[in-house]
Parts: structure tokens; C-alpha cells; sequence
């Protein structure tokens, strides 16, 4: 992350965590005035560091203690009270606009006619503890292993536009795509094209032909002449337009946080959309005119 994006970060989500902060601090019965005591040696900016820090490499919690010289518990606390700041954002696109919901890039698409591309991404996560009733949801039918589902949508460049919450694997991604709305948000919006993969078959029809997902194989056995030819044919050129989203996709991963989550699951959703919201932020300013005074 560049040092442009993070003093850009402590003006916006600093003023978020004092207000956070001394709401905590009256909300209980004190004995003592707000702001009396031992001061933090861990600063705000510092505890900002941590976060990314933590979430970029996958440290634990005891490397970012020994940079700071704070006990693991504060750096603890610093990264649970920083993380769901940033996942509140959304994604940056440009200077003064940000989208949060799904229903603001669909608007944002429709008013530009551009193009989105959706996608399905598991990120594997530690197996619950025997006995739990919800133990076997977090396993992946794909993958066989437990693991918690974000749906991600990038436009056709593959900047990051959305990330969603994270869902246990089992769910499907046509499911998912249908609980967070995105029927209901492409039936009432201009017409556009979200491209999909195979696991979105059904909602072409459904959208009014606004989701296009690889052509159907009409012939399973004794195909005519050139057949197969022509259908794969138009299912790599689907493909190549589509590959974009995994590109996104693969930025998200190289956040070590997401190649394999170790903290709680409770967390996940917090952590993925962070990381999209820093990620999407860094591309922002990379693609924004550099000043030449």
C-alpha cells in the first residue's frame, strides 16, 4: 500500500474509531473521568498499521507486538476494533465515489453501460469443533474441504466493485447470488451484461438475458458435424471475457488472510470485505493522474 492511501485511511477512519472508542468509554458506569488513567502506548496510526500489516502477510499477532513493543493482546484487540472499519467503506472506483451494496454497482454499471463480471471464491477456514450442529455446512462440496464462500464482482477490466459477506461453502453460487439480491437488482436496472460462469446457468432467464453464462451443450450424444467445434469455440471466447474476475480474484489472494483463514469464522466476513476495500483503494490510486508539481 502506498503512503498516499494510508494517510488517506487515517483521515477517514480515524475520526470512525475515536468516535467508536469513546462511545465504549460512557456507555459503562465509571468510577473515573473519561480520558483519565494510563494512555494507549499503541497510537491509532500504529494500530491502523497493524491491520494490513497482519491481513497483507498473515503474521501473527506477536510480530506486530514486537514492532511496536506492545504486549500480543493489545495488537489483538488493535486489529478487532480496526478490521470492521475498513470493510465498511466499500470499494473506492474514483475520487469522491464509492460503492457499498451490490445495488449501488448495478446502478453504477447500468448508468455507464459497462460490463461486470461475477464469481465465487472459497477461502478455506479450520474445521469446527466435533458436535457442532453447523459443522458440516462449512464443507465444500467442490473442494471437499471446510471452507466460507464471498461472491466477487469486478468490471471487465477487473477492479474490485464488490465483495459480499462470506457464506458457509455449502452454498451454492447461484444461491448466494439470489439471497444477496442480484435478481431482483438486474430486473429493474438498465440493460447491461454481467458475464458468469457455468454456476449461474438460470439467471439469464430470469434477468431478462442480463446474466450470460457459457452456452449450453444442446447435444449429449451423437453431435451433428462441427458441433463440438462451434461450442467450444464459443464457450473459450465466453471465457476469455470472463477471465478478468479470476485476475480480481487472485489480487484478493495474494492477502495471505485469504489464502487460508486461521482466525474464527466469525470474523471471515469482516476480513474478506477489508481486504477488498484496501484492495479496491490501492487500484484507485494507481490508476488516478499522478501530479506533476
Amino acid at each position: 500500500m502506498s503512503a498516499d492511501v494510508i494517510a488517506e485511511l487515517v483521515a477517514e477512519v480515524g475520526p470512525l474509531w475515536h468516535d467508536r472508542h469513546q462511545a465504549r468509554l460512557v456507555a459503562r458506569p465509571r468510577k473515573r473521568a473519561v480520558g483519565a488513567g494510563a494512555k494507549h502506548r499503541l497510537v491509532f496510526i500504529d494500530r491502523l498499521l497493524a491491520t494490513p500489516v497482519h491481513l497483507r502477510h498473515g503474521a501473527t499477532h506477536d510480530v506486530p507486538a514486537c514492532w511496536f513493543g506492545v504486549d500480543r493482546s493489545t495488537i489483538t484487540r488493535a486489529i478487532g476494533e480496526v478490521r470492521p472499519l475498513p470493510a465498511e467503506r466499500g470499494c473506492t472506483i474514483s475520487q469522491g465515489l464509492r460503492l457499498r451494496t451490490l445495488a449501488e454497482v448495478i446502478d453504477h454499471l447500468g448508468a455507464g453501460g459497462q460490463t461486470g463480471i461475477i464469481d465465487g471464491t472459497e477461502i478455506r477456514v479450520r474445521r469446527p469443533d466435533a458436535g457442532r450442529k453447523d459443522r458440516d455446512k462449512y464443507i465444500s462440496g467442490k473442494n471437499k474441504q471446510n471452507a466460507v464462500e464471498a461472491m466477487v464482482l469486478t468490471d471487465a477490466k477487473g477492479r474490485m466493485l464488490f465483495c459480499s459477506p462470506a457464506e458457509p461453502a455449502s452454498c451454492a453460487d447461484i444461491t448466494q447470488a439470489r439471497q444477496l439480491g442480484l435478481v431482483k437488482h438486474l430486473v429493474d436496472a438498465p440493460a447491461m451484461e454481467i458475464l458468469a460462469d457455468a454456476g449461474y446457468q438460470g439467471l439469464g432467464a430470469r434477468t431478462g438475458g442480463r446474466v450470460v453464462t457459457p452456452p449450453h451443450r444442446k447435444f449429449k450424444k451423437n453431435p451433428p458435424d462441427r458441433y463440438e467445434e462451434i461450442h467450444e469455440r464459443q464457450r473459450k471466447a465466453h471465457s476469455t471475457r470472463r477471465i478478468r474476475v479470476e485476475h480480481g480474484i487472485a489480487h484478493l489472494k495474494n492477502w495471505r488472510a485469504l489464502s487460508r483463514h486461521l482466525g474464527r469464522r466469525e470474523h471471515m466476513s469482516d476480513t474478506v470485505q477489508a481486504v477488498a476495500s484496501l484492495l479496491a483503494h490501492q487500484q484507485t490510486a494507481d490508476l488516478s493522474p499522478k501530479s506533476t508539481s
